[in-house]
């Protein structure tokens, strides 16, 4: 049913004016500048990691440099969606930009691994603004049906940064140090503040709510609890440990208090209503299950690389190339055909098939694997990944009342992320456990002590079994990987198919009812506010 607010006063979180083309490609680019910044620092470290593994040591820990970014990220999303909703979005995605700059400057000054973990999460928790900021405004100024392309381009922005991320970060780590993966986050961050500040529009209204804290905080606490669970079972603590038994639990228990409070909450962060539309409640089962499999697949492939295949940071980058050409192709690709009329369902669908076959034939990878048919397999991979991530995005967007719209975003993306949290913490966990049963006792904790090179002067006897040991553990991983990525492939048969609206505004609320049928177009916008 279509919603017409109360004059003079705008819906919180009305969209902005009508744009000209060529504002809205200033626009566009100044997102688009934004995720690069996010993205960027989601992959840059990935090829950095062996360096600094030996420089500061900790390689038990190695997991946490990503789990702490992905896990700040993830618990600050709702947060950022919430509060762009209710006090508009330009001033939050400048202060997640501020937030992610400080972040990266402290993450570069690290003199331990513990101070590096922290500070990651400080960019984390910028980074999470500066992701569900850009993909909001699109859904301000963009209609459903021209939303695929513009979700394309995203994608392939971030296809784009996981391919430079890499690269960048091995060049650095190579030919200056590993710091500079951190520092050279500065000119990029500094040139979208200004860029965000000329062209994006402010809300010139202000309207008071009431903001959930206590929601943010118990949603905080649940995920960390049960993160910290997956990360340090099996390897710092026994799994039925005290320990770990009190992480569960207070994991566990916050979760349950979360979704009490949510349902009294006067404005909750993650609304119990969206849970009602079919939609976002698949779309987010999928974005979890994605995420697990990916982040925590992705991770070990640099490290395999370096450590197995022994090319240099820089060369890790660029043979991950072949997955970042699948990745931006089908993205691209997928996000025109959207917009030019197609079903937005079967790419999901193809998407998760297609990460499945990947995984799986990545799982067999070992020492003496053709370079050519590693470079197929990342391929498949990626296109898998470029048909599923975006494409759920609009889905969600198209689906939900214009007041959602940045709650709904954050919330799709929320799971994808405690999803890539959960699965990095507990692949980090797998690998550990198969290096110390792979290798002699004491040997595992002194080869995380070693970069790529001193590992490949150790004596070729010693040089062997170590090898053996961490191609083998890396295989298990993609295996487990692969029916987790099986169960995402089931759940994208359930995501409903609701006709892409033309115009940008509040929908009706497309799959509450449980019915996949087509929903008209909204009013205008822009004209009716």
């Amino acid at each position: 049913m279509s919603e017409q607010p109360s004059a003079p006063q705008p819906e919180a979180g009305a969209p902005f004016v009508q744009m000209t083309p060529k504002a809205l490609r200033l626009v566009i680019g100044a997102l688009m500048l934004g995720m690069l910044l996010a993205a960027l620092d989601q992959t840059i470290v990935s090829t950095a990691l062996p360096t600094i593994v030996g420089d500061l040591g900790g390689g038990s820990h190695l997991a946490w440099v990503v789990v702490a970014y992905l896990l700040a990220s993830t618990v600050s999303t709702p947060l950022w969606g919430k509060l762009g909703d209710l006090y508009g979005r330009k001033r939050l995605f400048q202060l997640a930009i501020v937030i992610f700059l400080a972040g990266s400057v402290l993450c570069g000054l690290s003199q331990t691994m513990a101070e590096l973990i922290g500070f990651r999460a400080i960019q984390g928790l910028g980074g999470g603004g500066l992701m569900i900021g850009a993909q909001s405004i699109i859904g301000d100024i963009v209609p459903p049906r021209d939303r695929g392309r513009y979700a394309g381009y995203f994608g392939a922005t971030f296809g784009s940064a996981t391919v430079l991320g890499p690269l960048i970060g091995g060049l650095l780590t190579e030919h200056a140090s590993w710091r500079w993966v951190f520092y050279v986050n500065v000119p990029i961050g500094i040139a979208a503040l200004i860029v965000t500040a000329i062209v994006l529009p402010s809300r010139s209204t202000h309207v008071e709510h009431v903001v959930d804290y206590l929601g943010v905080g118990l949603l905080t606490i649940g995920a960390t609890g049960i993160v910290l669970f997956a990360s340090l079972g099996g390897t710092s603590y026994g799994w039925a440990s005290w320990i770990e038994l009190l992480f569960v639990g207070i994991g566990v228990v916050a979760s349950i208090l979360f979704m009490v409070v949510e349902r009294r909450a006067v404005e909750p962060v993650l609304p119990p209503r969206l849970f009602g539309n079919r939609v976002f409640s698949a779309a987010s089962a999928i974005s979890f299950v994605v995420g697990f499999a990916m982040f925590g697949a992705m991770t070990y492939l640099p490290f395999f690389l370096q450590y197995v295949r022994n090319v240099t940071p820089t060369a890790s980058g660029l043979w991950l190339l072949p997955m970042m050409v699948g990745l931006f192709g089908a993205s691209m690709t997928a996000g025109q055909l959207i917009s030019r009329g197609w079903r937005y369902r079967p790419f999901p669908i193809a998407g998760c098939a297609l990460m499945t076959v990947g995984l799986a034939l990545l799982s067999t990878v070992g020492i003496d694997t053709p370079t050519i048919v590693m470079f197929a397999y990342m391929f498949v991979f990626g296109v898998g990944l470029g048909l599923v991530m975006q494409i759920l995005i609009v889905a969600v967007q198209n689906a939900v009342e214009f007041r959602d719209l940045g709650t709904a975003t954050a919330g799709a993306n929320f799971f994808r992320s405690i999803g890539g949290s959960f699965g990095t913490a507990a692949f980090g966990a797998i690998f550990a456990n198969q290096m110390a049963n792979k290798l002699p006792p004491g040997k595992g904790t002194s080869v995380s002590y070693l970069t790529p090179q001193k590992l490949h002067s150790l004596p070729p006897a010693a040089l062997h079994v170590v090898l053996e040991a961490i191609t083998s553990s890396i295989q298990f991983v993609f295996r487990c990987a692969v029916p987790i990525a099986a169960v995402a492939l089931a759940l994208s048969f359930l995501l409903p198919e609701i006709e892409l609206r033309k115009t940008v505004g509040t929908a009706r609320p497309a799959g509450d009812e449980g019915t996949s049928a087509a929903v008209e177009s909204a009013e205008p916008a822009a004209e009716s506010r």
